[in-house]
């Protein structure tokens, strides 16, 4: 697979993306290694909108194919987390009044990966049969949720079907700097090894 597929125009990455994660070798988890399935699916920010109509056309082209998707999306996710602990009309009242570091706190320990938000992913995964996982949602919750935080409390949970994150951003591999999450195509620091480049993967 050429390097250059996730530059190409939008309908041929769903395509590769369609081909991929119906292929057995895919659903199978077949030439990982030791490697946990994970797969990132880089896109730019301001493709945002038209990869949000991309996915929801790819869990559907799939569903006809016979695949079935556990949709995550981190931010309807906490939102929903939020509510259930009675703290989300707090947020919305205090949000104007309040700076934002002490929101970025007040979030950071409410939607808490390891704590909090893996424990309600694994409850939704145990609710029924899928065939693969996508996470979505990514740059919404930013700065609250960091993607390479969900991927590493992920790991030990999400290791029997592939997981798909969706990300606004990219996923670079260097020598000097290892592999790095860049989410917007800007942010440098979120340092994640274990994840394949999904347009890097052979249909």
């Amino acid at each position: 697979m050429s390097v250059d597929m996730e530059t190409r125009p939008i309908q041929e990455r769903f395509q590769h993306l369609l081909a991929l994660i119906c292929s057995q070798r895919f659903l199978k988890l077949q030439g990982l290694g030791n490697e946990v399935p994970f797969f990132i699916c880089p896109y730019r920010q301001e493709e945002s909108v038209e990869m949000g109509r991309t996915q929801r056309q790819l869990i559907n082209r799939l569903a006809q194919n016979g695949v079935r998707v556990l949709e995550v999306n981190l931010y309807d996710t906490s939102v929903d987390l939020l509510r259930r602990r009675g703290i989300w009309d707090q947020v919305l009242e205090i949000e104007s009044t309040v700076s934002k570091e002490e929101i970025l706190e007040l979030l950071q320990g409410t939607l808490d990966p390891e704590a909090h938000l893996i424990p309600e992913i694994t409850f939704r995964m145990s609710q029924g049969a899928f065939d693969v996982m996508f996470i979505t949602g990514v740059g919404e919750v930013f700065p609250y949720i960091r993607s390479h935080n969900v991927l590493n409390n992920l790991q030990s949970t999400a290791k029997d079907k592939p997981t798909v994150m969706f990300f606004p951003g990219a996923y670079t591999h260097s020598l000097e700097q290892g592999a790095s999450l860049d989410l917007f195509g800007r942010l440098h620091d979120d340092k994640y090894y274990r994840a394949f480049n999904v347009f890097h993967c052979e249909v």
